[in-house]
């Protein structure tokens, strides 16, 4: 399969499109999000803006994805996908968490692309434990890629502890 999990600043990937572990109004926050709000510059902030709310203050449930141009990224585009907070595993975050893989990858597919870079979704601030979202992650991943053997997916990682949980999830599956 065509995973494979690195150690790396996702705003510096040269891939078709990154995935941005987004929140719910999309208009850039902390984290990962941030980062990639602060690098693709002020145009990505506008066209998010733009994007119609479905709720007041929402542009993106929880679960699904949106996907916009990368502006200053290497990137061609942000596939922006809202993960689940964490509240114990009893809330159905597994199924969120989930979709917020599959959302991405069907964005992936309709727009024609070959490359994806993913973030760990919903383990930084919402509180995901890792050794848990890497699991859910990549049985979605694998699921996805079953039929789509020339799309490319990076699992990148900040740093190298995080890494290791990702890689161990990818050799255990």
């Amino acid at each position: 399969m065509p995973i494979v999990v690195i150690t790396a600043d996702l705003t510096r990937l040269a891939l078709d499109a990154i995935v941005n572990a987004a929140n719910p109004g999309l208009l850039g926050g902390g984290g990962v999000d941030g980062a990639i709000h602060r690098a693709a510059g002020p145009d990505l902030l506008a066209v998010c803006r733009a994007l119609p709310e479905v709720a007041p203050g929402v542009r993106c449930p929880t679960g699904e994805a949106r996907i916009t141009p990368g502006f200053r990224l290497p990137a061609r585009y942000v596939i922006h996908t809202v993960g689940p907070v964490w509240h114990g595993g009893r809330a159905g975050e597994a199924v969120l968490l989930a979709s917020c893989y599959r959302s991405s990858m069907a964005l992936a597919v309709q727009h024609q692309l070959h490359s994806v870079g993913f973030p760990a979704i919903s383990c930084g601030v919402y509180g995901y434990p890792p050794e848990q979202a890497a699991v859910v992650a990549i049985a979605a991943l694998r699921d996805e890629l079953a039929d789509r053997p020339n799309l490319d997916v990076q699992l990148c990682c900040f740093d190298q502890a995080m890494s290791a949980i990702w890689q161990h999830a990818l050799n255990q599956a």
